[in-house]
């Protein structure tokens, strides 16, 4: 997540979706106010300022809107150019699993894609709740208000962001992909008919607002 006073601008970082790379982009050219928080280089190196913040929720790179509530007031989520990231939601899954299946740190979501199968992960009532939630549900005050300028999809990135460069008065594209996992690209490679299915179920939202389908990105 960046919050930046002086460039009026709210990037939240919904996981899995291409986050780091553009965070990384916007850190370069950041202002001394910024408040950039997640693990990236100089996100660390501001590491302090972060920790003195009070929010509504947990203030770490994923918040939400409503956790950052305290840190930024109801008017600036209202005016300033608010903006996350969203994925094909049947990729996202895939490379969910893969960065799991990479991680060294205990959590029960590591264990259980390093312990299944990507059909067996996918199926499991934990990975069914966390690729359930919406990308609006990262969008919204404590009231359930909506506060998102631009929703910008990882696979048209240089073209969604043309409204926030705007905003900016200059453009950082084209913004490089990293954290790339080792898998097949073709995401389609995974899925069973069954599986398929599933998350054209737990991610019916997010495909119909951004016109996802499960052939190709579209």
């Amino acid at each position: 997540m960046i919050i930046s006073p002086g460039r009026k601008f709210i990037f939240v970082h919904i996981p899995k979706t291409g986050g780091t790379a553009l965070s990384l982009a916007l850190e370069d050219r950041a202002q001394a106010d910024d408040l950039l928080i997640g693990d990236t280089p100089k996100a660390l190196r501001r590491r302090g300022r972060v920790k003195r913040l009070q929010g509504r929720g947990k203030i770490w790179k994923h918040a939400t809107l409503a956790d950052i509530e305290g840190v930024v007031d109801a008017a600036q989520m209202e005016q300033w150019f608010t903006l996350a990231l969203v994925r094909n939601p049947w990729d996202r899954a895939v490379s969910y699993y893969h960065w799991l299946r990479a991680q060294g740190w205990e959590h029960p979501q590591v264990a259980l894609a390093k312990a299944r199968g990507f059909s067996a992960f996918l199926n499991h009532p934990d990975t069914q709740r966390a690729l359930s939630v919406p990308a609006s549900h990262y969008m919204r005050d404590s009231a359930g208000r909506e506060h998102a300028r631009l929703y910008a999809r990882l696979e048209h990135l240089d073209r969604d962001l043309a409204p926030f460069w705007d905003h900016l008065g200059f453009s950082l594209s084209p913004i490089q992909r990293i954290n790339a996992s080792t898998r097949d690209a073709d995401w389609r490679s995974y899925y069973s008919d069954h599986d398929l299915a599933l998350i054209a179920r737990l991610a019916a939202e997010d495909i119909a607002r951004f016109g996802y389908g499960n052939s190709v990105a579209k």
